[in-house]
């Protein structure tokens, strides 16, 4: 009988982790919608937009805060980027503006405008899920051409 509360216990934790996937699982699916509403991307194209832009975004991100730059984003957009190379500051190459919508070009196959398009797009489906405080953190921590966009993305 000891063994019976620890059981249940057991299930109900179980039952709050599935409930919390779910949960995780629901919302990076409607992120994943309002991206291809946005940019008119078909699922799985928003979606590698979507690695593309916070892959290319992590270098900046960690030159300038010793927080993980994943730490701050929910469960399924860190599980997307496990693709990503972490990238230290021992990566060579640029980091700015340019490197991100090189990067997005490549990725996606598409030219300049549309890879600045789809880019803004991104960054204006992150800038509607997080509040003002965190908009402005990302804001300060990004160089000031990244800076530019993050700003014209809204």
């Amino acid at each position: 009988m000891a063994d019976e509360p620890e059981r249940m216990e057991d299930e109900l934790r179980l039952l709050r982790e599935r409930r919390h996937r779910a949960r995780c699982t629901r919302s990076y699916s409607l992120f994943l919608e309002k991206l291809g509403e946005r940019s008119g991307l078909p699922r799985e194209q928003a979606r590698r937009a979507l690695v593309s832009v916070l892959c290319a975004l992590e270098r900046p991100l960690r030159h300038v805060t010793a927080d993980d730059p994943r730490a701050w984003l929910p469960l399924k957009l860190q599980e997307a980027l496990q693709g990503c190379p972490l990238q230290g500051d021992d990566v060579p190459g640029p980091s700015g503006l340019e490197a991100l919508l090189q990067r997005v070009e490549v990725d996606l196959g598409s030219d300049r405008a549309r890879a600045e398009s789809v880019t803004r797009a991104v960054l204006a489906t992150l800038r509607a899920c997080i509040t003002e405080g965190e908009a402005q953190q990302v804001s300060d921590a990004l160089p000031a051409d990244m800076r530019a966009l993050w700003a014209r993305a809204c």
